[in-house]
C-alpha cells in the first residue's frame, strides 16, 4: 500500500514538474498582422501561444477572464486595464535606449513649409494614433483642453470627442464612432487596429505624409531618419523645432508601453523568461508583415522587469493620471464635495472621525471624510488612485510622494507670527525645524562614539529620525547597511525580524502587541518624535534622533504619563560639528544635525486648489485660533502628533509654482540624494514610482 502511495506521489510530482516546463503563455493579438508575427515566433519559443481578439479592450477582458495571459499596451490602455473591474498590472516595460529609456516623448509633427503654430491648430486636420492612446490622444487633447484652446465644460455637457470635432475641421482618430468627423480622414474602417492603415504611430504619420492631415500626434521616434528633414515639431511656446529637438519641444514625456497581466508574481516571471531569448530573435521587428509596431514597438531596444509592487497607477505616475482624469472631468466641481483625508493607524483614524463629525456644514454635509491606511506609503498610493485626497507628512515622505508625482499644497507653520502673512518676520525661524541627536546626560555617548550603540528613530524614511542622521553616517562611513552600524535599534517601518526593530515595544498591551511591533504608525509606542524619545527613556536606547522641541515638550511635567517625572537637564545633544562634546538641549541652534523642512500636506496636482480651499475653511473653524472649540485640528488625544504635528499653529498655502524639490530646498535634497545611494533606504512605493522618470519634469 505504501509503495502504491509513494508511486502515486512521485507520479503527481513528475506531472507537476512536466507541467511547469511545458507552461504555455497565451499572448493576445489585435490584428491578422500581429497574429502572423506571433505564429512565426512560436517556432523559436514553443511556450508561446497566440490568441486573437478584435481590440485592446477585448484583450484586456480575455486576460482578466483567464483566456489569455499578456499583451503590450500604451499608457491610456494601461490605465483602463488597471481599473477595478480588470485589475491588471504592468509587469515588463519597453526600453528605447539612450535618452528615452522607459519613457518617450509625445510630439506634434507637421510638414516643413507650413506656417501655423500650436496655438493656431483650430480648424486644422488632425491625425491621431488612436482614441484614448497616450501620444495620439490623451496628451494632445488633454493639453489643448488645459490650455483652453479646446473649449469643454465636462462630460455632463458633452463628450470630449464632440469638443474635439468642433475644434479640428476633420480627423482620423481610430476607435472613434464610424461616420463621425473623427473618422473622416481615415482610410479604411477607422478601427483601433492595424486593419486601419492610419492606426498607431506609423499610421498617424502616413496620414500626415499623404496630405490627409495637417498635424500628426505621435511619439518622438516615429518619423524615419531619412525623412526628418521634411518635417518639424510644434512647440508649446509657439515656435517650431527640428524632429531631433523633441526634448525641448514636446507635449509631455510619458511612460513607455508595458506588458500587462493578472497580478501574479510567478506568472510575471514566467512571461519575462519566455520573452528574454526572443529579444534578439525578431521580437522588436515588424519587417515583412505590412505593418509596424506589432506586439512591441519597433523602436524597443530591450525589455525591463518592473518591481513586483508596481501597479498601473504607480507606473503611470500622478502627472499622467491627472491628464487622463482631465479628459473625464465632471461638468463642475461640487463645492460641497468632502475632502478625503488619509489617516494611518487606529489613533489617527479616531481623531479623523471626530474631525469628520464636527466638519458637517449648515447644509448637513461633512466637509471631511476619512480613509485609512496601514502606513504612509499605503495612504500615498490611495491618494494617487483618488481613493483619498490628502494627508500631512514629513519632509522625507514629501520626497517620496514627489517622486510619485504628488505635490505639496500646504505647509505647517510652528510660529503664530508666521500665520498672519505669507512670510515670517525676520526674527522668527519658520517653517523649518532642527533635526537633533539626544543622549542621556551621564551616558558618555558622543557623535564620535556612536558606532555599536543602540539607536531610536522616529521611523524609516522620516526626516529627523532617519534621513538626516543616516545620510550623515553614510557620508562619513560609506556604510549602507545601518543594522551593522548600530547594535540594536527601533526604526519603525523596518523589517520586524532585523535588529533595526529589536528595541521596538509594539503596543505595550501584551495581547496582539507583537503584531504591531515596529509598525510605522502610532500603534507602535516608540513611533514618531515622542516615541523615539520614549525609546531612549525607557527602551534601552543610547541615542534618539528627533526634532529639537521634543525634549522640552516631554519634560518638566509637560508630557504624558510616562514622561511626567523627566527633567530636560538629564539630556544632552550630540552632533558631527562637535564630535567629542555634548550640549544642553536648548543649544540646538549650535548643535544639530540639520535644519529641515516643515511637514506638508500633499495631494494630486489636479486636486491642489480644492484641498487648499477646504483646509483654509477647516482651520478657520478648528485651527489654533478657530471659532469652534469642540474640535482642534492641531491637538491630539490618545497619542501625539496625530494627523498634524501638535506644535502646528496654522497651515499656509504652498505656491503652485513650487514642486516637491523647490519646497524641500537644495540642502535637504542633497542629503536625500546621498542617502538614495543606499538601495535599502528606498521604500517599495518610491522604487515603483522611480523605475522611470516620466513623472519628473524633463
Amino acid at each position: 500500500m505504501n509503495i502504491i502511495l509513494i508511486s502515486a506521489f512521485l507520479g503527481c510530482l513528475a506531472l507537476s514538474q512536466a507541467g511547469r516546463s511545458d507552461l504555455k503563455i497565451r499572448w493576445c493579438l489585435k490584428s491578422d498582422q500581429e497574429l502572423r508575427k506571433c505564429s512565426d515566433l512560436t517556432a523559436k519559443a514553443p511556450g508561446l501561444v497566440c490568441v486573437k481578439r478584435d481590440s485592446s479592450e477585448e484583450c484586456i477582458k480575455a486576460i482578466k477572464d483567464g483566456e489569455a495571459d499578456a499583451i503590450t499596451l500604451d499608457g491610456g490602455d494601461i490605465y483602463k486595464a488597471g481599473l477595478t473591474n480588470y485589475d491588471l498590472h504592468p509587469i515588463i516595460a519597453e526600453d528605447y535606449g539612450q535618452d528615452s529609456e522607459t519613457c518617450y516623448y509625445a510630439v506634434a509633427v507637421v510638414k516643413k513649409g507650413t506656417d501655423f503654430k500650436f496655438s493656431e491648430l483650430r480648424g486644422k486636420k488632425s491625425c491621431h494614433t488612436g482614441l484614448g492612446k497616450s501620444a495620439g490622444w490623451n496628451i494632445p487633447i488633454g493639453t489643448l483642453v488645459s490650455r483652453k484652446q479646446i473649449t469643454w465644460a465636462g462630460i455632463e455637457d458633452k463628450p470630449v470627442e464632440e469638443a474635439v470635432m468642433e475644434y479640428f475641421s476633420a480627423s482620423c482618430a481610430p476607435g472613434a464612432t464610424k461616420g463621425s468627423k473623427l473618422c473622416q480622414l481615415c482610410k479604411v474602417d477607422c478601427s483601433r487596429s492595424h486593419k486601419e492603415p492610419y492606426y498607431d504611430y506609423d499610421g498617424a504619420f502616413q496620414c500626415l505624409k499623404a496630405g490627409s492631415g495637417d498635424v500628426a500626434f505621435v511619439k518622438h521616434l516615429t518619423v524615419p531618419a531619412a525623412e526628418k528633414g521634411n518635417y518639424e515639431l510644434l512647440c508649446l511656446d509657439d515656435t517650431r523645432k527640428s524632429i531631433d529637438d523633441y526634448k525641448t519641444c514636446s507635449l509631455a514625456r510619458v511612460p513607455a508601453h508595458a506588458v500587462v497581466s493578472r497580478k501574479n508574481p510567478e506568472l510575471a516571471t514566467q512571461i519575462f523568461e519566455l520573452l528574454k531569448p526572443l529579444q534578439e530573435a525578431g521580437l522588436f521587428s515588424s519587417e515583412g508583415y505590412s505593418a509596424k509596431n506589432l506586439m512591441f514597438k519597433d523602436s524597443t531596444k530591450k525589455l525591463v522587469e518592473l518591481p513586483k509592487t508596481t501597479d498601473s497607477f504607480l507606473y503611470l505616475g500622478a502627472e499622467y493620471m491627472a491628464t487622463i482624469r482631465s479628459l473625464k472631468k465632471e461638468l463642475s466641481t461640487d463645492p460641497s464635495r468632502a475632502l478625503k483625508w488619509c489617516a494611518v493607524g487606529h489613533a489617527e483614524t479616531t481623531k479623523c472621525d471626530a474631525w469628520s463629525i464636527n466638519s458637517v456644514d449648515a447644509s448637513g454635509n461633512a466637509r471631511v471624510e476619512c480613509q485609512n491606511g496601514q502606513s504612509v506609503d499605503e495612504c500615498l498610493s490611495k491618494i494617487m488612485r483618488k481613493e483619498a485626497d490628502a494627508m500631512a507628512i514629513d519632509g522625507g515622505q514629501v520626497y517620496s510622494a514627489g517622486k510619485c508625482g504628488l505635490v505639496p499644497a500646504m505647509v505647517e507653520k510652528y510660529s503664530l507670527p508666521c500665520c498672519g502673512s505669507d512670510t515670517c518676520p525676520t526674527d522668527v525661524e519658520d517653517p523649518s525645524y532642527y533635526a537633533v541627536a539626544v543622549v542621556r546626560k551621564d551616558s558618555g555617548v558622543t557623535w564620535s562614539t556612536l558606532k555599536g550603540k543602540k539607536s531610536c528613530h522616529t521611523g524609516l524614511g522620516r526626516t529627523a529620525g532617519w534621513n538626516v542622521p543616516m545620510g550623515l553616517i553614510h557620508k562619513g562611513t560609506g556604510e549602507c547597511d545601518f543594522s551593522k552600524f548600530f547594535s540594536q535599534s527601533c526604526a519603525p517601518g523596518a523589517d520586524p525580524k532585523s535588529n533595526l526593530c529589536a528595541l521596538c515595544a509594539g503596543s505595550g498591551k501584551g495581547v496582539g502587541g507583537e503584531e504591531v511591533k515596529c509598525k510605522a504608525s502610532a500603534e507602535e509606542l516608540y513611533y514618531g518624535y515622542a516615541g523615539a524619545f520614549r525609546c531612549l527613556v525607557e527602551g534601552g536606547g543610547d541615542v534618539a534622533f528627533i526634532k529639537h522641541t521634543i525634549v522640552e515638550e516631554n519634560t518638566g511635567g509637560n508630557g504624558p504619563q510616562w514622561a511626567s517625572k523627566l527633567k530636560k537637564s538629564d539630556y544632552r545633544l550630540i552632533c558631527p560639528a562637535h564630535p567629542t562634546e555634548t550640549f544642553e538641549v536648548t543649544q540646538f541652534a549650535k548643535c544639530n544635525l540639520a535644519k529641515v523642512p516643515a511637514h506638508a500636506v500633499v495631494t494630486r496636482p489636479e486636486s491642489r486648489s480644492d484641498v487648499v480651499a477646504v483646509l483654509k475653511e477647516q482651520q478657520a473653524r478648528f485651527g489654533s485660533s478657530g471659532s469652534e472649540p469642540q474640535f482642534k485640528m492641531f491637538q491630539s488625544e490618545g497619542g501625539k502628533n496625530l494627523l498634524f504635528k501638535d506644535s502646528t499653529k496654522c497651515l499656509k498655502e504652498v505656491s503652485d509654482k513650487k514642486g516637491y524639490r523647490e519646497f524641500l530646498g537644495a540642502a535637504y535634497l542633497s542629503t536625500m540624494d546621498t542617502l538614495r545611494e543606499c538601495a535599502s533606504s528606498m521604500s517599495d512605493l518610491e522604487r515603483a514610482c522611480t523605475f522611470h522618470a516620466c513623472q519628473q519634469k524633463a
